[in-house]
């Protein structure tokens, strides 16, 4: 299982994200490359913290999900819808500059990766590990660039 523990996963994630351009096609799914970037900076927010979200954990997603999510390399479904907190076009950032919005997100993925980062509890899949936490960010942030191809 990838994990941003893993020497170079960060780096190499981000050397993905810095081939995404605005006008790149998706695969598949409704955002565009810069409303994902906008909601992976989000999505790093929520876990360190800085962001605000209702919790919407339940027993099955606690116990079942996060195993199949964390645990198996079974790919993550596509067109899940997303929380309102990090979805663009509700309560998620509007994309406003392609370049600083990636800025953000690599700052935001940094602090993150950075082992005193303090993380809490997850909307969906409750409180993890930091463990947990590396591989989730390593395989939300893979789920998305495969939406467009890299």
């Amino acid at each position: 299982m990838r994990t941003l523990a893993d020497p170079g996963a960060l780096d190499a994630l981000i050397a993905r994200l810095d081939k995404l351009h605005d006008k790149r096609p998706r695969a598949w799914g409704r955002m565009t490359p810069h409303e994902m970037l906008c909601h992976l900076g989000d999505a790093f927010e929520v876990a360190l913290g800085e962001r605000a979200f209702v919790r919407r954990d339940t027993w099955m997603q606690r116990n079942v999900v996060r195993r199949i999510a964390l645990q198996s390399s079974l790919a993550w479904p596509k067109g899940i819808k997303t929380m309102p907190e990090v979805e663009q076009g509700a309560g998620g950032t509007r994309p406003v500059d392609f370049a600083a919005d990636r800025e953000r997100l690599f700052r935001l993925m940094r602090r993150f990766a950075e082992p005193e980062a303090r993380l809490g509890a997850h909307p969906a899949l409750g409180p993890l590990t930091r463990d947990e936490w590396l591989v989730w960010a390593y395989r939300h942030t893979d789920h998305h660039l495969r939406q467009f191809a890299l």
